[in-house]
C-alpha cells in the first residue's frame, strides 16, 4: 500500500518494516521510521514517523514524532507533530497530537487532544523511566 510518503520526513534513511502477515509482540522501539503493514501488540515508540497500512491491527499504546494511519489501533495514540487519519482508519483510545487530518470515513471512538503536549507527555514518561 503506498499512501502519504512524500509527507512524511526522511529520518537518516532509515526506515523498519512489518510486512503484510508478520506479527510482533511485545515492546518496540525505533530511532527510525516504521511502515507497519503487519499487527503489533504491545507498546509502540517511535522517534521517527509511523505509516500504518490498511490491513494492520495494532493493539498498543502508541508514541511517534508524526504518522500516517489507514489502519486499526486499538491503544492511546500520541504525535508529537502531524497525525493524518485517512479514511480507512479506525482508532479506538485516546488521540494526542499538535495537528490532526481526518478525512471523511476515519473512526475515532476516544477524547482527542490537540493542546501542543502530545511530545511533552510521551517525553516526561521516558524521563521518569531513566531515572
Amino acid at each position: 500500500m503506498t499512501f502519504g510518503i512524500s509527507s512524511m520526513a526522511k529520518h537518516n534513511g532509515e526506515e523498519t518494516v512489518i510486512a503484510h502477515g508478520v506479527r510482533v509482540e511485545g515492546e518496540f522501539n525505533s530511532e527510525g521510521n516504521v511502515v507497519i503493514e503487519g499487527d503489533v501488540q504491545g507498546v509502540i515508540r517511535i522517534a521517527g514517523d509511523l505509516k500504518v497500512g490498511e490491513a494492520s491491527k495494532i493493539a498498543a499504546d502508541v508514541t511517534a514524532a508524526n504518522a500516517i494511519v489507514a489502519g486499526e489501533i486499538r491503544g492511546n495514540l500520541s504525535v508529537a507533530g502531524k497525525l493524518e487519519l485517512l479514511a480507512t482508519s479506525k482508532i479506538i483510545g485516546d488521540v494526542a497530537a499538535e495537528t490532526i487530518s481526518v478525512l471523511a470515513g476515519a473512526q475515532v471512538n476516544g477524547r482527542i487532544t490537540m493542546d501542543g503536549t502530545a511530545g511533552l507527555k510521551s517525553k516526561k514518561k521516558e524521563e521518569l523511566e531513566v531515572e
